[in-house]
């Protein structure tokens, strides 16, 4: 049975602009950094697109490395796309990168030309997508120079094959020469992806922030929920199921320390003062002075998409509840 939306999608959800573009973003965009690789379930993936449309949540967020195995979760989003949501293709922001090792040799992997353009050609027959709305470069190539990085982008753009280029880790003065390049070519760049959460700030002290301000360039932040710390995961310890045990790649026991649990546990209580969960304060916390376009989520099941969209509606915070907020996290 083909999927058919939720007719109220749209009447809930926020979308933001991004930077001075003409494009908007959902507030809470989804990503499919975890569990849409040859492991996951691929009912439960269709569950968590279906739930996250039906929600207004319009922007997916894939890359060419995400698994595993590297490709796959673009594979399986565009198997979803094919046989369930293709109908509602332009009502979607759909997005891949290229930046990360993707395959073997001098050509899969950092920032080259060919890399980037090849990749583009690769992700676009995984998702069985003509194009994608906004192509990334995934991080800073020390070695090779921006100004080739960023033709590649607009060659990407220009050839029909993405809508709008972004940047993905970039520091402060480097997304600066990057959008600088893309001006002079007239390519249109909507959006620099990086890390950010309470616990993590440092895109306020690489001043990517401040020139996102200064240059109209929207921001979309991932791991917003520090790999699950700022989430009541880990209120009472370290579960079965959770990334540490599971995986250890990004998030390992050893950073859960006395103080760190203390953080999560004082922090809980002004989520509760709020009413809302840990989650969702920390989400509602990477939006709240607007210069943050959308928060990326994972999600492992249907629920927690819903949970955590509820945001939209709470992402003021009091003087007071800032300043406890940072007394206690930096």
């Amino acid at each position: 049975m083909t999927y058919k939306a939720n007719k109220e999608r749209y009447e809930h959800m926020r979308y933001s602009r991004s930077g001075k573009s003409g494009l908007k973003l959902p507030q809470v965009s989804l990503g499919l950094w975890h569990n849409f690789g040859t492991s996951a379930d691929y009912d439960n993936m269709k569950k968590m697109c279906f739930t996250a449309f039906d929600q207004g949540i319009t922007h997916f967020d894939l890359a060419n490395n995400y698994g595993p195995q590297p490709g796959s979760a673009e594979s399986n989003f565009g198997r979803i796309m094919q046989q369930e949501m293709g109908a509602y293709r332009d009502e979607l922001i759909i997005s891949t990168k290229a930046g990360y090792t993707m395959w073997d040799g001098p050509y899969g992997d950092w920032g080259s030309r060919k890399y980037l353009l090849a990749s583009l050609d690769q992700s676009l027959k995984r998702l069985q997508l003509d194009y994608v709305d906004i192509f990334y470069h995934h991080r800073m190539d020390p070695d090779t120079p921006l100004e080739e990085s960023m033709m590649a982008l607009d060659t990407a753009v220009k050839s029909g094959k993405a809508l709008y280029a972004g940047i993905s880790n970039y520091d402060g003065e480097h997304t600066r020469q990057a959008m600088k390049i893309l001006k002079e070519l007239k390519c249109p760049f909507v959006i620099n992806q990086s890390r950010y959460s309470i616990f993590d700030r440092h895109i306020e002290s690489n001043g990517l922030k401040e020139v996102a301000v200064e240059n109209g360039c929207g921001i979309i932040a991932f791991s917003p929920l520090a790999q699950g710390l700022l989430s009541d995961k880990y209120l009472h310890g370290i579960p079965a199921d959770s990334r540490i045990k599971t995986s250890g790649q990004f998030l390992q026991a050893d950073q859960l320390t006395a103080e760190k649990l203390a953080q999560i546990a004082a922090l809980n209580e002004i989520a509760g003062e709020r009413g809302q969960t840990l989650a969702q304060m920390a989400l509602s916390w990477v939006l709240k002075d607007d210069v943050v376009t959308s928060v990326l989520i994972g999600a492992s099941k249907p629920e927690q998409i819903i949970e955590n969209c509820k945001i939209v509606d709470y992402t003021t915070f009091s003087p007071a509840e800032i300043k406890a907020i940072d007394e206690i996290s930096k």
